[in-house]
């Protein structure tokens, strides 16, 4: 005999309806997510590391001052089929202390003289990345190696000017910039003087004005004019470096803005739209938590510096080997100024928390080793609140005399690796310290030699 289903209720039709399209918007959204994933992971494929993004639990990884920054090198190429499509115009060192959610953009002037490691003779550092990708190429590497050998070159010559680690980097050509701005709905400048350039009005509907002063909305091709323009502006170079970290920081308040990270659309645009424009050694779990430190960091707590700029203008122009290049006003390998003002300015967040009362006492006969080791400590940040001489001249070893036992952990382990040294918690005889000192730092023979 032939059964008849009863009839669905509206209910029942309802309820169903639900599951269904419950069941295939999780279907969905699994296959978009692991797109998304897939996407991100060709993109963010790792390869960096910053102790400082696992809050500096690990000290034996802390080498020295500055290791509990986050440290990204910043590259811009033209890209594709760009006239001198690998030369890195625009480099930043973009320095992040998650301690106290602040940040500093540091620009590197595209012509300065340097000699690369590793490489013959004197070079603009812009052409580093290219010269040693192109060597690599010479030499029958693949794509991929001769690309990490020009990000090798560029990072060690950062490390070595400036003399702070590099953690990560970042490198995108002129089309990602351009189509990342539009993925996010565009930026937001304040210009603070009007921008005109004929020699790039040709990109500009034949219009020299690039941007009127005042507050003003950017799309990508605007953006990417306003960072590369530089002929018209009265310090050249220098100007075009302040104008790109102007874009960097609106970039990033429109970013971590509500509606964009929150946005799984706007991700997975971000990820399709850098695609092959842009290198990277992060991995998708360290952006995420770098994001958790970004979107905490305020655009008023972010420094923007350049090395030209008063009263820290440490460069100067001029003419070497037949060319116009830029190069420190100390000399064409004297990074010493540069180097003391970016220890000051980066300073590590750990050193800084801790604030330590340090005592340096010189226990040498060697006249002003207190005052020049005094100084460079304080240039790292240590707060060193007395400088003077030991009773006695005959210490051969430093001697370091933590008076806190351990309580302020970072400024010991850093003066153990600074010094060489293991700490010991009592003061050599004749030696005494107020009680507000944690530290006593008794220099000894052995520092002569350094």
């Amino acid at each position: 005999k032939k059964k008849f289903k009863t009839p669905l209720t509206r209910k029942q039709k309802l309820k169903r309806t639900f599951f269904i399209l419950l069941i295939l918007g999780i279907i969905l959204g699994g296959l978009f997510a692991g797109y998304t994933w897939w996407n991100a992971r060709k993109v963010l494929s790792g390869g960096g590391s910053a102790p400082a993004l696992e809050d500096c639990a690990d000290l034996s990884q802390l080498n020295r001052e500055g290791d509990c920054r986050i440290n990204v090198m910043l590259l811009g190429k033209g890209g594709g089929t760009h006239e001198a499509p690998d030369l890195t115009d625009t480099i930043i060192v973009a320095s992040i202390d998650p301690v106290h959610n602040e940040a500093a953009l540091v620009s590197i002037p595209r012509d300065l003289y340097v000699q690369p490691e590793g490489q013959y003779g004197y070079t603009k550092i812009n052409a580093v990345y290219a010269n040693a990708k192109n060597a690599a190429v010479s030499e029958g590497k693949s794509k991929k190696t001769a690309e990490e050998a020009g990000l090798a070159a560029i990072e060690n010559t950062l490390e070595d000017k400036l003399e702070i680690p590099i953690h990560y980097y970042g490198m995108i050509d002129f089309k990602g910039f351009e189509k990342a701005i539009d993925t996010v709905g565009g930026v937001t400048i304040d210009v603070k003087t009007p921008l005109i350039d004929p020699s790039v009005a040709w990109e500009n509907n034949w219009n020299p004005v690039i941007a009127q002063k005042g507050v003003q909305e950017f799309n990508g091709k605007r953006a990417l004019l306003y960072a590369r323009s530089r002929q018209s502006s009265p310090r050249g170079d220098f100007d075009r470096s302040q104008r790109q970290r102007e874009v960097i920081v609106a970039l990033k308040d429109k970013v971590f803005s509500a509606g964009t990270y929150s946005n799984p659309v706007k991700i997975s645009q971000l990820i399709e739209a850098f695609g092959s424009h842009i290198q990277t050694n992060f991995s998708i779990d360290e952006i995420m938590k770098l994001y958790g430190i970004g979107k905490d960091t305020q655009s008023q707590n972010i420094k923007s510096i350049g090395l030209s700029d008063p009263p820290n203008d440490f460069l100067t122009t001029g003419m070497y080997n037949g060319q116009s290049v830029v190069m420190p006003k100390a000399g064409i390998d004297d990074y010493a100024a540069i180097r003391k003002f970016i220890r000051k300015t980066l300073v590590d967040p750990r050193i800084r928390q801790e604030n330590a009362s340090v005592i340096v006492l010189n226990g040498t006969p060697s006249v002003g080793l207190g005052k020049s080791k005094g100084d460079l400590l304080k240039s790292y940040g240590y707060n060193v609140t007395e400088v003077g001489d030991a009773p006695s001249k005959d210490f051969n070893q430093t001697v370091v005399v933590d008076l806190r036992d351990g309580d302020k952990m970072f400024t010991k382990h850093y003066l153990e690796r600074r010094f060489n040294t293991s700490v010991t918690g009592r003061l050599p005889d004749g030696i005494t310290a107020p009680e507000t000192a944690d530290f006593v730092i008794i220099l000894g023979q052995n520092e002569t030699s350094h």
